[in-house]
């Protein structure tokens, strides 16, 4: 055991000698050191243009791939008729584009279920596809168009036309159809006794004193402070289901109605029934769109008949508009109420509507 461990010790002894002797050779060496010169690199020469040749077989391959391109992008069929959602309210259509392919492209036949139908609305259904009733276009069509011949009169004679559209997504369309008809909309809820309690609820609203020509005229304005709201002339309905206290009220005051009867809708409750879909957003802004261009042309004609001297509504008498004789004798009113005025009412605008709906609540 110490022999072994004695012959360990030297031999690691021994093998640190050789190392250092090793070490000290390389220091006292007398060899010259040799510089061997670092040759660089050659320079990578210029690409080469690749030949005429090439470039021309380059060139007449990428005109062959965009002629098949051309050629290809005129395959298929081509979209002449496509749907725009917008152009419902840029350019309703009028009602002499009523068509049965529009109808039936704007989704009017669609009923509700066979169980929730109207039996009064028997005539106006088609059949029974799939569990649902199927609304016959040519009698919407025939009631849209009567419809439609209504508005415009009622227009021609300076009425007063109201359109009413309370659910999601109408008030851009009855917005729209009140704009070309020169008429008042509401798309919010109806206040209950706004017409058979309307000097109570509205109060003495806003009213303004206009001539044939629709030409405000300014010294009426304080002879009409105290005038009761006006009532109007018509009412368009776009939702009868959810207006019904308003289809109420104007029965009792004689006002006529024109109304969007789905096949679970009660016919009986307006005056001018138009049996249609009442849930699609498309078929509510055609016929919104229809009903508005047809008070648009009522209004050019009344026009046109007042630039000839003609007015198509009777003339108020200064009796009428509740003006003394002392404010008569006045030539400057006088003169104003020679010219046959007409009065507007501004109590169903937007704002107005807006700001009592909003006192209510």
């Amino acid at each position: 055991m110490i022999v072994r461990q004695l012959c360990a010790r030297q031999s690691r002894q021994l093998l640190a000698v050789n190392r250092q002797t090793r070490t000290l050779t390389r220091f006292y060496s007398t060899e010259t050191t040799v510089q061997t010169p670092v040759t660089a690199r050659p320079a990578t020469e210029p690409p080469r243009a690749a030949p005429i040749s090439v470039r021309r077989d380059a060139k007449e391959a990428w005109k062959k791939r965009e002629a098949q391109k051309q050629k290809f992008h005129q395959l298929g069929s081509e979209v002449a008729d496509s749907y725009q959602p917008e152009e419902l309210i840029r350019n309703p259509p009028k009602p002499s584009d009523i068509t049965l392919e529009l109808l039936l492209a704007s989704q009017t036949h669609l009923g509700h279920s066979t169980s929730r139908w109207n039996p009064q609305n028997s005539r106006y259904i088609f059949g029974i596809r799939e569990g649902v009733h199927i609304i016959s276009l040519d009698v919407t069509a025939a009631y849209l168009r009567r419809a439609a011949k209504v508005v415009e009169e009622v227009a021609a004679r300076g009425g007063l036309i109201l359109f009413v559209g309370t659910r999601k997504g109408h008030k851009r369309y009855v917005v729209r159809a009140a704009e070309l008809a020169k008429g008042y909309h509401i798309f919010e809820r109806w206040i209950p006794g706004s017409l058979t309690n309307g000097h109570q609820i509205l109060g003495h609203c806003e009213t303004k004193v206009v001539n044939g020509m629709d030409q405000e005229i300014p010294d009426l304005k304080e002879t009409q402070s105290e005038r009761s709201a006006l009532k109007p002339d018509l009412v368009v309905c776009m939702n009868p289901l959810e207006n019904v206290v308003l289809l109420h009220e104007c029965g009792l005051n004689n006002v006529p109605t024109i109304g969007v009867i789905d096949t679970d809708a009660d016919a009986t409750r307006v005056t001018y029934p138009i049996p249609s879909n009442d849930d699609s957003l498309r078929s509510v802004g055609v016929i919104a769109g229809v009903l508005g261009r047809a008070g648009e042309a009522g209004q050019l004609r009344r026009m046109e008949a007042a630039r000839s001297g003609h007015l198509t509504y009777p003339a108020l008498n200064p009796e009428d508009l509740k003006i003394e004789k002392n404010v008569s004798d006045d030539p400057k009113i006088a003169n104003t109420v020679s010219e046959e005025p007409k009065i507007a009412n501004a109590v169903l605008e937007e704002p107005k509507v807006a700001s009592t709906v909003s006192d209510e609540k």
